[in-house]
């Protein structure tokens, strides 16, 4: 399709404005050239956005296996309350008294997710996953300095882990140590032991794990750390599969990040706006960051006694806490632990399903996602992970994670969501069998996915490589 610089011509537009009644104001130029923007009719810019709208493939489209980012279906009722004027038409500096609605939407909302996650105070404020990752951190960080012990500079993560956990870590002015798996994908605690000591500022830690499995030891492992005086931190990129059943803060975590726009059915992809809450039990509260919701009858905002300081102008995404309080409220307490379950059900029926074809990573029963391991397929056949991602594409399937984690060869990593029907689920099963037996007869076929699609098959490395990041007129 054509870019949105290649539409239009000289002197089309779409705005209508009465006649200037206030005398005009020249500001100073501060470009050497004229802005070049495109002209189009509003007829054509309503074209080019619904050609683009048409190009992209999201849960409503169909069906979105994204391992380990929950890209569940977003209720319509959620938008509805987002789309509110009492929250839309406000401002982040009115008095409290004219926004109390507001403060009661996220005084709600951090109690509810208090109680989800065990935690004892929770902030609203940082906008994404890694950037609660980052301000957990900075918690722990805060904690640490305000006891004097300075010589605790290092985090442990898992071999397993996402990759934004070494990565806030560091950014946080942390030192990574990375520790192994075992052969059941779970953590080694012979190496934890091991690797925690006197310097030990924390262990990070998703349970369920990158792998898609609830590790058995989690009490020992959390444990170990505390013994060391580290503090435990709970990445909760995985709650989806536990929320309501089992809770980090019992697990023996000390600090957990949420992610709004995967657990709690907010709009996910394309950029954002994500949320990333950040809880903590209530010694490391006067640390946290924004200013928060506090009082009774008349709520007003209360900014923590050794606040690590704001991490996001004002109060974090706002509209996406609207959207996670309506579908809390909505599904109750007995709605939460249901959809949880039905996310480890749809999991464990897809992997049975698969599981006489794709070698699966791990044995056993999963929790919300399963890892597949086309390592022998591809030594067999030449069929790569890739080209079974890329052959999902044909079918209107988005592809689940590829080449990930990294301690799995080969890997594809599945997460079906509670949202999905059985029959969806049946349709996938289909899919994924027919490819198997493609890979079989006629593997050729499969380095030339996607052939039903937009484009085919793009150059990634090249295009990783030498990126075309602006237009040329």
């Amino acid at each position: 399709m054509k870019l949105i610089f290649e539409r239009g011509s000289e002197g089309q537009g779409c705005a209508v404005l009465p006649a200037c009644d206030v005398p005009p104001v020249t500001l100073p130029k501060q470009r050497t050239k004229e802005l070049r923007l495109p002209q189009l009719s509003e007829c054509g810019l309503s074209r080019h956005y619904t050609e683009l709208a048409k190009e992209v493939h999201g849960v409503n489209d169909g069906f979105y296996p994204l391992g380990s980012c929950t890209m569940k279906y977003n209720p319509k009722v959620n938008e509805a309350a987002a789309s509110l004027w009492g929250f839309t038409k406000i401002h982040p500096l009115q008095p409290e008294h004219t926004v109390q609605g507001c403060l009661e939407v996220c005084r709600q909302t951090e109690q509810l997710l208090c109680e989800i996650t065990g935690m004892e105070a929770m902030t609203l404020q940082p906008a994404a996953g890694a950037h609660g990752e980052f301000t957990g951190l900075l918690l722990m960080k805060a904690y640490h300095d305000s006891r004097g012990d300075k010589k605790r500079t290092k985090i442990i993560v898992p071999d397993s882990a996402h990759g934004t956990n070494p990565a806030s870590a560091v950014m946080a002015g942390f030192t990574v140590v990375s520790i192994p798996s075992r052969d059941d994908g779970c953590v080694d605690l012979e190496k934890l032991r091991a690797a925690a000591g006197e310097d030990t500022a924390g262990l990070m830690l998703t349970n369920p794990n990158t792998v898609g499995l609830f590790d058995k030891n989690i009490l020992e492992i959390t444990s170990i750390v505390h013994e060391a005086g580290g503090l435990n931190y709970y990445d909760g990129a995985n709650l989806n599969a536990v929320m309501g059943i089992a809770r980090p803060g019992d697990m023996g975590f000390d600090v957990v990040h949420l992610n709004l726009h995967k657990t709690f059915s907010t709009p996910h992809g394309g950029g954002g706006p994500g949320s990333g809450p950040v809880g903590c039990k209530a010694f490391l509260a006067p640390f946290l960051p924004g200013r928060r919701p506090a009082g009774r009858e008349k709520l007003h905002w209360e900014t923590s006694s050794h606040s690590i300081g704001s991490v996001k102008a004002f109060y974090g995404n706002f509209l996406v806490v609207v959207r996670a309080l309506s579908y809390l409220l909505t599904l109750g307490r007995e709605g939460i632990p249901e959809a949880a379950q039905n996310a480890v059900l749809n999991a464990n029926y897809m992997m049975t399903k698969l599981q006489d074809l794709y070698p699966m990573a791990y044995p056993g029963i999963c929790m919300h996602e399963f890892v597949m391991s086309l390592e022998k397929m591809k030594h067999e056949t030449g069929v790569s992970a890739m080209d079974i991602a890329k052959s999902l594409l044909d079918y209107g399937i988005h592809p689940p994670t590829m080449y990930f984690p990294l301690i799995v060869e080969e890997a594809l990593m599945v997460e079906p969501t509670e949202t999905e029907s059985r029959e969806t689920l049946d349709e996938a099963i289909a899919v994924f069998r027919e490819i198997w037996q493609k890979a079989k007869t006629d593997p050729a076929s499969l380095h030339e996915a996607p052939v039903r699609t937009g484009i085919g098959r793009p150059d990634e490395v090249g295009a990783a490589r030498h990126p075309i990041l602006r237009y040329e007129f």
